[in-house]
């Protein structure tokens, strides 16, 4: 049974841990306390979604899980081990990977050399073959020029790309649909069901709920820096009215 909040983990009755269990989580940017005690927890295998408005705290949770924030406390726990006291590099390796809402993808670099330049972390990692396969758009300008030159949806898919090669096994999705036109959105969404049929897990931070109601297993909804409901994709029809009432749509 997946954690919903309103019941200290301590206290959840767990036959094993989660891929990802996050408790009490605390953060901070300077003097700005931006997280409050967030909990939640993410299965192997699922596509976990926190919804908020604009400011509720869902990017700064996945920073905060990178080791990305300047100051945090609480637990974050990933595969049963305590992650919070390490750094981000650390934490990369122990297979979390991040694609932020800017995709940093380097304009010095071509699209190839910004697709080979993360570390191999661990084994199952996409080979080439099979990355083009999933985005052949980018394999057809792998080496056309500065991974910039690539339009904003092409730009997304190489982000994605990227990590899919490092053998990370959970992924960290930061608006990934932001700015993009449907039919991109549409390949986006492709793409992170493919994800989920190799098995990996991924924690998924979207505004635009129709598209995370494409993709989702489970949703966690965010408000002033505290998770403050959640349900699965089952009771989504049942749940609408409060998810009107939580993103205003």
């Amino acid at each position: 049974m997946p954690p919903w909040p309103g019941t200290p983990m301590s206290s959840r009755l767990i036959s094993a841990p989660s891929m990802l269990e996050v408790e009490g989580l605390q953060a901070w940017y300077g003097e700005s306390h931006v997280l409050h005690g967030i909990e939640f927890a993410v299965e192997a295998g699922e596509v976990v979604t926190l919804l908020g408005r604009n400011g509720a705290g869902k990017t700064t949770t996945l920073k905060s899980i990178m080791g990305l924030v300047p100051r945090r406390e609480g637990s974050i726990r990933y595969l049963g081990a305590e992650t919070v006291r390490l750094s981000p590099e650390r934490i990369a390796r122990r297979g979390i990977a991040f694609c932020p809402e800017e995709r940093g993808i380097f304009a010095s670099l071509t699209v190839m050399e910004n697709l080979l330049l993360p570390p191999v972390v661990g084994r199952g990692g996409m080979d080439l073959a099979s990355i083009g396969a999933l985005f052949p758009n980018i394999f057809e300008r792998a080496e056309a020029g500065q991974g910039t030159k690539l339009s904003g949806g092409e730009q997304q898919m190489l982000a994605i790309a990227r990590i899919l090669r490092t053998g990370a096994q959970l992924l960290l999705l930061d608006e990934p649909t932001e700015g993009l036109a449907p039919v991109i959105v549409q390949q986006i969404g492709q793409t992170i069901r493919a994800i989920k049929e190799r098995g990996l897990t991924v924690l998924l931070v979207e505004q635009n709920f129709r598209f995370a109601a494409t993709v989702a297993d489970r949703y966690y909804v965010v408000e002033h820096g505290r998770v403050v409901d959640g349900f699965p994709q089952s009771a989504l029809a049942a749940s609408m009215t409060k998810i009107s009432r939580y993103l205003g749509i």
